[in-house]
């Protein structure tokens, strides 16, 4: 099992409440992405799925465990997360960075072992990222940066990956490969929670989506049933129209002026 549920949970910092009394399930081996606009709320759930944010209201759930109950170390053996703007102050290696992933499942002073290597490997060969394993990161492209993170996340061998963002300072074509490779790691038994601003590209791959708006839930399930053109209009407050391809993917493009 690898399912989150949020039961009436809400969200915030300080005295500020961002989300309020908000309830979903997210089920195994599904793509489910956090639509809004920005300050919608999409990182703060985020973070709340990963435990780095406690709910002033409610409960996270994790596999009908309670988040808060569950140890840091255990916690990053089950979920990695990715957020959308990650720096790295050390001039290491793009092995070197993935080779962190490896960290919640050793025990202190504990090297790495022949399947440890192996599974870095597997997530720099996954990410495209194995040519310039060597190379220093800073080095790297913003694109090929946000690769690597992946690549360290991957490493962690999770049961559920967390990404905010993943396609930003992506070219097109490393936003379809890495959306492509997240629909194949879901397949092989890995849960997807993400959140993206492409409303395009949460139709093409994502299972379900939540769209959030003002501290709510606005709609929840399917990107058919909920990216329709008066729940968008109501979101980003700009008209727009659905353009049906080969009968199942979603175009969504603005609605020509009256």
């Amino acid at each position: 099992m690898n399912s989150i549920k949020l039961e009436k949970i809400s969200l915030g910092y300080d005295s500020r409440l961002v989300l309020r009394d908000l309830s979903l399930e997210i089920y195994p081996n599904e793509v489910f992405a956090f639509l809004g606009p920005n300050g919608s709320g999409k990182t703060t759930l985020l973070r709340a799925i990963a435990g780095q944010l406690q709910p002033s209201n409610g409960v996270v759930y994790l596999d009908a465990r309670r988040m808060n109950e569950i140890s840091p170390k255990a916690l990053a053996r089950e979920i990695a997360a990715l957020e959308q703007e990650i720096h790295s102050s050390f001039d290491f290696t793009v092995r070197e960075i993935v080779e962190l992933g490896r960290l919640p499942h050793l025990e202190r002073w504990q090297r790495l072992s022949q399947q440890d290597r192996a599974r870095i490997t597997r997530a720099l060969t996954l990410t495209g990222t194995l040519e310039f394993a060597d190379r220093p990161v800073q080095q790297l492209s913003s694109g090929e940066r946000q690769r690597v993170w992946l690549a360290l996340a991957l490493a962690q061998e999770p049961q559920i990956l967390l990404l905010d963002e993943p396609t930003a300072h992506l070219d097109l074509r490393y936003q379809i490969e890495i959306l492509q490779l997240i629909r194949r790691l879901a397949q092989g038994r890995l849960t997807v929670i993400l959140s993206l601003h492409d409303l395009n590209l949460a139709a093409r791959f994502a299972d379900r989506v939540a769209l959030l708006s003002e501290g709510q839930l606005l709609a929840l399930g399917t990107p058919e049933t909920v990216l329709t053109p008066e729940n968008i209009e109501r979101v980003y407050q700009m008209r727009v129209q659905r353009i049906a391809l080969n009968g199942s993917s979603l175009v969504i493009v603005p609605a020509p002026h009256a």
